[in-house]
């Protein structure tokens, strides 16, 4: 009897130990509020306290096995610390009874922008994961370890190793080497890449490209590659999530600038292209354009880099831009000139009112258009100095394009003296006439050349011509060819020239004969003077008026 009796006491000592350490873990794992359920899932997965049958208990997964959900607990965690996410305890909310006030729901997302699809709800008393969490969490461990680089995860241990400066030995190892495999790669895809743009480059025929634009290009999309990898691999170390947080923003943005990198060398290939068909255009103003649409493309490139590093460093674009907007007003007041300046550029890109190299006239301007830049435009004077005008007042400006003329009119007055008679008069018109004919770079019609004046000195002859010439240089020798045949001509025809001057003429003087001039005044003789003029001058090819 005595011996029954023990046994059952020792049955209800036994009974009374299981079921105080069955209300004793019950305890422990109340998971009444978010922040119990997360702390209870981090906390038995830490080295130190690592129990994954504990934190497999935050799930709402009735049909999974144990090991499904030990699987789940971990895979989490791992999610976690592969994307660098910082869990902040003191940040998640304890009440048992909290609703989320976008759902008006009883749930609660840890990360609403990193990983909506992962979030707390409330099954009666407690706190869990949901089900789609549960669905989720093997898609997004696998998009946080692709290719199959899970599967090193599993060489990871577990439990608390030795530490050196709060890393594991084998953490340590591990970086090492990471770095030394980045270095080799590095090495390897630069060389793989060279080796390519050199295929390109000989397929091409392009050599001149080889140096200066396409091989330097290797070097950022090798590094481009080599980062991405390493932003793959970091997270197999298992670092501390504020380390491990840390180096993937600083690969995101390294990647981001090797990418702003490759799209400016872009723009050097592509503006190489632009620069030799605007060589082909008549415009020399397109000339000009491809540098300043190079600049802005690479201005564009490097601010989409800042933008896209503003995002990865959680800057909220929208009040950025807010900001900006408010301020817009202060800033075009303070740089409106430069505003100015800058539609002044556009207006002059668009409307063409000049090319390179024209002869322009404006107010104070006399020269010749050198450089159309951003802001302003250089104009070379005759006296060759170099005048600086903002594009914005240039656009203002009523400009006189000379050099966009296709006829030059060339206007000169001729003063014969008063003695000349009708008959050389008419005869030396005709020649004129004649030399506007048979010029090469004369127009045919509307020329004028006449007897136009008797002025104070002399007898006017009034000469007008369009010279039909590229620039300026053309002009200027055409005029010097017609001047110095209208000199030849009256030298021909015994015509001479007067000048303003007062002259006293004794025509009879004692025992001397008479000092007035002697001209040919026969018709016949004036033609055969003309012809033999023409024949000299133009090899026996004279054309004539009428």
């Amino acid at each position: 009897m005595k011996k029954l009796s023990l046994l059952w006491v020792l049955l209800a000592s036994v009974l009374w130990v299981c079921h105080q350490e069955a209300w004793a873990q019950e305890d422990t794992l109340r998971l009444f509020s978010p922040f119990e359920t997360i702390r209870t899932h981090l906390q038995y997965l830490q080295p130190d306290s690592y129990d994954p049958d504990k934190a497999a208990q935050v799930f709402d997964a009735p049909g999974l096995s144990p090991e499904q959900r030990r699987r789940l607990a971990i895979e989490l965690i791992q999610i976690y610390e592969g994307r660098g996410l910082f869990v902040d305890l003191e940040a998640i909310p304890n009440d048992p009874d909290y609703v989320d006030s976008l759902t008006g729901k009883q749930r609660y997302v840890p990360f609403p922008k990193e990983l909506p699809d992962v979030y707390l709800v409330k099954k009666g008393k407690k706190w869990l994961y949901s089900a789609q969490t549960v669905r989720k969490i093997p898609q997004l461990h696998r998009e946080t370890y692709p290719f199959g680089i899970d599967k090193l995860l599993m060489l990871v241990p577990q439990q608390t190793v030795s530490r050196f400066l709060g890393l594991s030995y084998w953490q340590w190892l591990g970086l090492g080497l990471l770095l030394a495999f980045s270095f080799v790669l590095h090495k390897l895809f630069t060389f793989i890449i060279r080796k390519i743009l050199l295929r390109i480059i000989i397929r091409w025929r392009k050599k001149t490209l080889t140096q200066h634009l396409l091989l330097p290009t290797a070097r950022p999309l090798s590094l481009f590659l080599v980062f991405h990898l390493l932003k793959l691999l970091i997270p197999v170390l298992q670092l501390p999530v504020g380390l491990t947080r840390f180096l993937i923003l600083g690969v995101r943005i390294s990647i981001a600038v090797f990418v702003g990198f490759v799209l400016v060398r872009a723009v050097d290939f592509v503006s190489i292209y632009m620069r030799r068909f605007a060589e082909k255009t008549e415009s020399k103003l397109d000339d000009q354009l491809v540098p300043l649409l190079e600049r802005i493309l690479k201005v564009l490139v490097w601010v989409g880099v800042g933008v896209a590093i503003m995002n990865l460093l959680n800057f909220n674009i929208a009040a950025v831009l807010t900001g900006l907007s408010i301020s817009g007003l202060a800033v075009a007041l303070a740089a409106q000139d430069t505003i100015k300046n800058l539609f002044g550029s556009l207006t002059i890109f668009i409307d063409k009112p000049f090319q390179i190299g024209d002869w322009i006239v404006s107010e104070r301007i006399d020269g010749t258009v050198e450089e159309v830049g951003f802001r302003s435009t250089r104009i070379r004077t005759f006296n060759d100095s170099l005048i600086t005008v903002p594009n914005g007042k240039l656009a203002d400006m009523i400009i006189d394009n000379m050099g966009a003329r296709v006829y030059r009119r060339f206007l000169i007055r001729l003063a014969v003296t008063y003695d000349t008679p009708p008959e050389l008069l008419e005869a030396y018109v005709q020649g004129l006439r004649n030399l506007i004919l048979n010029h090469p770079n004369t127009r045919k019609e509307n020329f004028y050349v006449y007897v136009n004046d008797l002025s104070s000195s002399a007898i006017e002859i009034f000469f007008s011509v369009y010279l039909k010439v590229p620039d300026r240089d053309n002009e200027l020798r055409a005029r010097h060819e017609l001047i110095l045949d209208m000199l030849r001509l009256a030298e021909k025809l015994g015509v001479r020239f007067a000048f303003p001057a007062q002259r006293i003429y004794i025509e009879e003087a004692p025992g001397q004969g008479s000092l007035a001039p002697q001209y040919e005044t026969n018709p016949s003789e004036l033609q055969k003077r003309l012809q033999a003029f023409f024949s000299e001058r133009y090899n026996g090819t004279e054309r004539k008026q009428g």
